[in-house]
């Protein structure tokens, strides 16, 4: 048993040294207590089982209860120790995933349990404790990330599947471990207790027994307690296909305002945004915010007011049918919207190097997150771009690698980047800006070893020392399911209002008396919002807004459609003015 104790024997308390383990007062206690009830504990008790929901929120008005990760396994050891005052549970607890570790009583006293969902009503309706709790809940599940805990995928660094599946727990914030089959020492040992054969891999293996085979980003899902997609015969008032800032905004504006919302999502919620390690011009945070944890307040904000999200569900066609739309899914499941946000986001663009393509993943990366950050290992890292992206990474990777070299083409580091950024990135002392110089070539065979690198004003070439690349440069949208459906840019954005007009079917909107809105499409109540939108200011903020003024433009799509009047939801006839809900 892995438990810290003092001399006595007794167990210690973990210190709250990173604000991950507060502690309630007891006016919050009191007001706690009329949610739930007090119950006794005895020495040994399991009060929640890694790779079980949570049913309920302890707090611990006296004795002690561990934290564990692989109680019982091989890898057991000792997360936290809390005492009176303190509450047990990280952030599956308010997002409806299983637990990923276990708490076990060590000293009997009494705890305080609040079932589930009357907590995350608490959480959504008191500012105070709910931001307590949050910020705890944030801090706890990096704790886990970084200790490696939850389940392990086995993979080998070439296979697709396995950056795949890797992808998918980084960007979703899921505590794991992934175990190198060509260097990990622990990958053999696996494969024969599981009797699994190496072209059988990746597998996701979690609590010692459970093993699933190449699962898809779905069977991970469910294995974790992420809502299953289930959008089959589904009928909404409003699609939001992409969960990103401008997806949950629509997500909470148009829940708020009594729509029925579901918001789909290929891989994840947060999008783009939910990678920066740190948001320093965001309204309201003066002192910066992570974009995991601005993503983690919309998500729960979303489901406050009961907008339905699921992930991983890719939509793969959108087909006007009826004055609605039908969403097909690439699973071959259907739903039916009234209105439809497209605000899928855009994906980072490759960089065109010789050789690169076989190191993405294991040395070359799309994103800077704590995942890649505690592969560096205090090596020197570049990074590529000139933009908001680059900069953030650099100061992100600045706190673990041994240098950072900012790779910039053009010649002026203020062309693309904030001024505050530029600021903190030029007075970095491990922060080297290289400006007019582009990567040329990779070397490394099983991982990356260093960059050829040139000097465009100069013209010379010369060899880096870098254990990762991160490149930010530039984007494009996620349309490729949209072509022939409505109108794009050459670049492939989604063309909105005075754009979408230029080159819409006047037939089709002449028989509705209106023209596109602001940021409809070419097709009657179809939006499109954040950075997919062609002319979008590519920033948190603006896309954000841009969610939620979509929600008021489906308002009004709504009230005009037909004459300027609609059914109402009992199909009694018509009804005008006003917004109205199927619900």
């Amino acid at each position: 048993m892995n438990t810290a104790e003092n001399e006595k024997g007794a167990v210690r308390e973990t210190p709250d040294r990173y604000g991950a383990f507060p502690r309630l007062t007891p006016e919050q206690l009191d007001d706690l207590a009329a949610h739930g009830e007090r119950r006794r504990t005895t020495e040994g008790e399991v009060l929640y089982r890694e790779g079980e929901p949570f049913r309920e929120f302890l707090a611990i008005l006296s004795g002690t209860v561990e934290i564990l990760h692989d109680q019982g396994g091989p890898d057991e050891r000792t997360v936290a120790v809390h005492g009176p005052g303190r509450f047990l549970g990280e952030l599956g607890l308010l997002e409806g995933h299983a637990a990923f570790d276990t708490a076990v009583v060590r000293e009997a006293g009494e705890i305080l349990a609040v079932p589930v969902e009357r907590q995350r009503a608490l959480v959504g309706s008191d500012p105070v404790l709910g931001d307590l709790i949050l910020r705890a809940y944030l801090g706890r599940r990096y704790l886990l990330i970084g200790l490696g805990a939850g389940f392990r995928i086995l993979g080998s660094c070439y296979s697709r599947d396995t950056l795949r599946l890797r992808e998918f727990a980084a960007r979703n914030r899921l505590p794991h471990r992934w175990v190198d089959l060509e260097r990990d020492k622990e990958a053999e040992a696996l494969l024969r207790r599981f009797a699994i054969r190496p072209e059988e891999t990746p597998v996701v293996l979690w609590q010692g027994e459970r093993l699933l085979r190449n699962p898809s980003n779905a069977e991970l899902a469910r294995l974790i307690g992420l809502p299953a997609p289930s959008p089959e015969n589904g009928r909404c008032d409003v699609m939001v296909v992409g969960a990103g800032p401008a997806g949950l905004a629509a997500s909470v504006y148009g829940a708020s305002d009594g729509l029925t919302t579901v918001t789909v999502d290929a891989v994840a919620t947060g999008g783009q945004a939910a990678t920066s390690s740190r948001i320093e011009n965001y309204l309201g945070f003066p002192s910066g915010i992570s974009g995991g944890e601005l993503i983690e307040r919309a998500v729960l904000q979303a489901h406050k007011f009961g907008a339905r999200l699921m992930v991983p569900a890719e939509v793969s066609a959108l087909i006007p049918q009826d004055d609605e739309y039908v969403v097909t899914f690439t699973d071959g499941s259907r739903a039916r919207a009234g209105a439809v946000v497209l605000a899928s986001g855009v994906r980072y663009r490759r960089l065109e190097v010789p050789g690169i393509d076989r190191l993405e993943g294991i040395g070359v990366y799309y994103a800077a997150t704590v995942h890649e950050a505690g592969l560096c290992r205090a090596d020197p890292v570049a990074v590529v771009g000139g933009g908001n992206s680059a900069g953030q990474a650099a100061l992100f990777l600045a706190q673990h690698a041994s240098r950072v070299h900012l790779l910039v083409r053009g010649g002026d580091l203020n062309a693309d980047m904030s001024r505050y950024l530029v600021d903190q990135v030029e007075q970095h002392p491990k922060i080297e800006v290289s400006l007019h110089t582009e990567v040329r070539g990779v070397t490394g065979e099983e991982q990356l070893e260093s960059l050829v690198v040139q000097d465009n004003a100069r013209n010379e070439r010369r060899e880096l020392r870098a254990a990762a690349l991160f490149v930010f440069i530039g984007a494009r949208p996620r349309t490729e399911w949209l072509q022939g459906v409505l109108a794009l840019d050459e670049k492939g954005f989604v063309l909105t209002g005075a754009d979408a007009r230029a080159v819409a079917d006047a037939n089709r909107w002449d028989s509705l008396g209106r023209e596109p809105m602001l940021l409809e499409t070419t097709l009657p109540g179809v939006f499109a919002a954040g950075d997919v939108r062609s002319g979008s200011v590519k920033r948190v903020a603006s896309a954000t807004g841009e969610g939620a003024m979509a929600i008021r433009l489906v308002h009004e799509h709504r009230e005009r459609r037909g004459n300027l009047v609609t059914a109402d939801s009992e199909g009694r006839g018509p009804v005008a003015g006003g917004s109205v809900s199927s619900r």
